[in-house]
């Protein structure tokens, strides 16, 4: 199933929406507050999620909502809205402008569009599935390049990696051309650009990986858990998405040794 072209010009709006709060809120004064797995909640991401839910509440009713924030509302229902109000909480609390919005829409619990915002940078990626992968309206597309050892790879949550697989981490180390570490949906989003071959991620959630899988595959990337099975609601958050085949063949290995 092909999303609708009005799915995409509703994402389109909400990510405007989204981005209009946030950067209200970016650099100012914010109440924060810790969940119980001590990740930081301000603010702003309850403000951005409860514009997204009334939007899409009003033009979707029949549609199923998750979000970070506000929990899941129509579990049970066919076509469903996936929110991470502000992905990057802790860059977006210090003041650093890597901070993403997500949105996704899924079918069957699969993610056929996704929506990644930079809402200081001014950027807006949009994947959808057959359509193909846009930035700002101009057509995007993932790197060709197939050799790890060529490639650039960004390693993400690198500290949780280190701490929990470390063999896994001292690999990565000696992996690729150019390596970089980052947090969060941007590195991922370059990749669907093709500037990034790629990237290497860790404890997700499902609103965190399911709208930037929709932008990578539809830019012609692969994105999957680190055993090579497609991303649903159920993953366990290990996520590794890559430019080509080659790539996405070489990282699996790597990961398992």
């Amino acid at each position: 199933m092909l999303v609708r072209n009005d799915h995409a010009a509703h994402a389109m709006r909400v990510s405007e929406i989204a981005s209009e709060t946030a950067r209200e809120c970016f650099r100012g004064r914010l109440g924060i507050e810790f969940k119980a797995d001590e990740s930081p909640v301000t603010q702003a991401d309850k403000a951005v999620e409860a514009k997204v839910r009334e939007y899409l509440q009003e033009h979707f009713p029949d549609h199923g909502i998750v979000g970070e924030e506000h929990g899941v509302q129509g579990g049970d229902r066919r076509e469903m809205w996936i929110i991470d109000p502000i992905d990057g909480t802790r860059s977006f609390l210090s003041g650093h402008p890597l901070f993403g919005f997500l949105l996704g829409h899924l079918v069957d619990g699969i993610a056929d569009l996704g929506v990644v915002a930079m809402p200081a940078l001014n950027e807006v990626f949009l994947g959808v599935q057959g359509q193909g992968a846009t930035l700002n309206g101009e057509s995007i597309s993932v790197s060709e390049k197939t050799q790890l050892e060529q490639a650039i790879l960004y390693v993400n949550e690198g500290d949780k990696l280190h701490r929990d697989h470390p063999t896994v981490f001292d690999r990565l180390m000696q992996s690729g051309q150019t390596r970089r570490f980052a947090y969060d949906c941007y590195p991922h989003a370059l990749l669907a650009a093709g500037h990034v071959d790629v990237v290497i991620d860790y404890d997700l959630q499902s609103y965190d990986f399911l709208p930037v899988s929709a932008l990578v595959q539809a830019a012609g990337g692969i994105m999957t858990d680190w055993d090579g099975k497609p991303l649903k609601l159920s993953s366990d958050g290990k996520v590794i998405s890559a430019a080509t085949p080659e790539l996405h063949t070489q990282m699996l290995q790597l990961v398992h040794g």
